[in-house]
């Protein structure tokens, strides 16, 4: 799976979410490339350049280790560490680092990257560092896959091999529910561009005019999402969700959520 810009973007911030959640001070990270070699690509509070562009394989170290094992690991000192090899001793020496730890970003059942966080002192890392690290590789993980899935959609339509409608509409909820969560705006941005893509072949320009989070509960709505499943996705309560509904039905003058979804889409709000 190659990479871009968007996914350097998002390792980036998952970095800098990884340090404000667990307070430490270093954050660095990398996907795959090829087979089983990923390459450290983003730094976050190094203070060299020891780490950048190291390529790391699969069961070496301790990032190869959470590869292999597809689980998080954690070495206490990673220069004395026996639970791991130590082919990367120099360069994590170089930027001072005792302890580590790293979690896989997986994705489909597949390793994706990997994230760590570390000391430069030899302290045991808790577990609320552990949650909080992965954490930040799930927002990797759903921010990958919606991305996945965008690009999948987009290859299909430029070979003739259109999708179903059904996955058309999932994919479309999946970046509407993204884009609310991410906080850089050129990201965002772009999450929504991929939005527009997707409701390219509906009806020309919306006239009904509607607030963001009300095509985004209707694009729930359409892709078969309750209430409460709404909620979760776009991180509100289901109070809100009925709140957006009623105030998006009433505008699309639409007595039920079905015909909201109907009109919605005949404005060009939804593929």
């Amino acid at each position: 799976m190659t990479t871009d810009a968007s996914d350097a973007v998002e390792m980036r911030s998952a970095l800098l979410r990884l340090r404000r959640g667990t307070g430490l001070p270093v954050a660095f990270g990398g996907l795959l490339e090829a087979g089983q070699q990923m390459r450290i690509s983003e730094l976050s509070g190094t203070a060299t350049h020891a780490l950048r562009s190291l390529v790391v394989t699969s069961g070496t170290g301790l990032g190869g280790k959470t590869v292999a094992l597809s689980r998080p690991c954690v070495v206490t000192d990673y220069s004395a560490s026996r639970q791991i090899s130590h082919e990367y001793d120099a360069p994590v020496a170089a930027e001072g680092l005792r302890s580590v730890l790293a979690v896989p970003v997986v994705v489909r059942h597949r390793v994706r990257g990997v994230l760590y966080g570390a000391l430069r002192t030899a302290l045991p890392l808790g577990g609320r560092m552990l949650d909080a690290a992965v954490e930040a590789a799930r927002d990797v993980e759903r921010a990958l896959a919606v991305r996945d899935e965008a690009r999948t959609l987009v290859a299909g339509a430029g070979a003739g091999a259109g999708p179903g409608w059904e996955q058309v509409r999932e994919a479309h909820a999946a970046l509407r529910a993204l884009a609310g969560r991410i906080t850089d705006p050129g990201l965002r941005a772009e999450v929504l561009g991929a939005c527009a893509l997707l409701t390219a072949g509906s009806a020309g320009s919306p006239r009904v005019r509607l607030a963001p989070r009300e095509v985004d509960v209707l694009a729930c709505v359409a892709a078969g999402a309750t209430n409460a499943v709404t909620a979760d996705r776009l991180g509100v309560t289901p109070e809100t969700v009925k709140g957006y509904l009623r105030s998006a039905m009433r505008k699309l003058r639409a007595r039920t959520r079905g015909e909201a979804v109907v009109a919605a889409r005949r404005a060009g709000w939804l593929p």
